[in-house]
């Protein structure tokens, strides 16, 4: 039977600041790379990434076999996955676009287990995964695996109180960059503005007083440990496309300044 790996949810729950590898491109390298470093989880991004079923179910094991657990980011509206991926192995699961707390609810009922739910059973590489027998998965399962709802719009702000008390939501996701299109009525992305600032202020303080977690899409690094000193509890560094886009500009831009003078370039 497969060593468990570490108690996730607990972890969240725990408010210690964490981080995920956020990888929005399907190559199983690629996730064997970033889960060996040192990084608490890895996040799967079906919204806007290219992952498929093929290259969920291959990322969650591969994860695992860095012993890192899974979350993974659904399309928006496509509860029935949210049950899919936890069969899958996944240990957690965010929820776009959670507005209302008629979505909350359904959101959380694909995720738990009856009585708390009505999330079917069939972890087919879910109990292999958590190395617990079939029966103690069950009984844990509730527990262990979390429902994450993102709040990412004016309607989910407003709704937030609501979607907070929703039995069976574990906590939730802060997108800046959707907010900010919100916040200011679709007249520019600004992630890092003082106005998404203040919500993310706001979502925090009201996810503690209901005694939920909150996470968070951070734009890097050093944004992660804004938000962690802000009591985020997991928080990404950007996402892949974008650690590879910096890397490669770094090595380029010091590479360029080493250079012997020559011909103008323009890039």
């Amino acid at each position: 039977m497969a060593t468990p790996i570490l108690d996730f949810a607990d972890l969240l729950r725990s408010g210690s600041p964490t981080l995920t590898g956020w990888l929005g491109l399907a190559h199983p390298l690629l996730v064997d790379v970033i889960a060996r470093e040192q990084v608490d989880s890895i996040t799967f991004d079906m919204q806007h990434g290219m992952h498929d079923t093929d290259s969920i179910v291959g990322g969650i094991s591969m994860a695992a076999l860095a012993g890192k657990p899974s979350v993974v980011r659904i399309p928006v509206g496509d509860f029935s996955y949210a049950s899919r991926a936890l069969d899958f192995g996944a240990m957690g699961v965010i929820a776009p676009m959670i507005n209302s707390v008629e979505d909350a609810r359904a959101f959380a009922a694909a995720c738990k287990y009856p009585p708390l739910g009505e999330r079917s059973w069939g972890p087919i590489r879910a109990v292999p995964i958590s190395g617990l027998a079939p029966g103690e998965y069950f009984a844990q399962a509730n527990r262990r695996t979390v429902a994450i709802a993102m709040i990412e719009t004016r309607a989910a702000m407003d709704a937030l109180e609501g979607i907070l008390a929703v039995p069976g939501i574990d906590g939730v996701f802060v997108g800046p960059s959707d907010l900010s299109i919100a916040l200011f009525d679709g007249t520019k992305v600004d992630a890092l503005s003082a106005e998404v600032d203040a919500a993310f202020d706001h979502v925090v303080a009201r996810a503690k007083a209901h005694g939920k977690f909150a996470t968070a899409f951070a734009m890097s690094g050093a944004h992660a440990a804004k938000l962690g000193a802000k009591g985020y509890t997991m928080c990404t560094l950007c996402n892949d496309t974008w650690l590879i886009q910096q890397g490669i500009r770094t090595e380029i831009k010091a590479a360029r300044a080493g250079a012997v003078s020559g011909a103008h370039r323009s890039y």
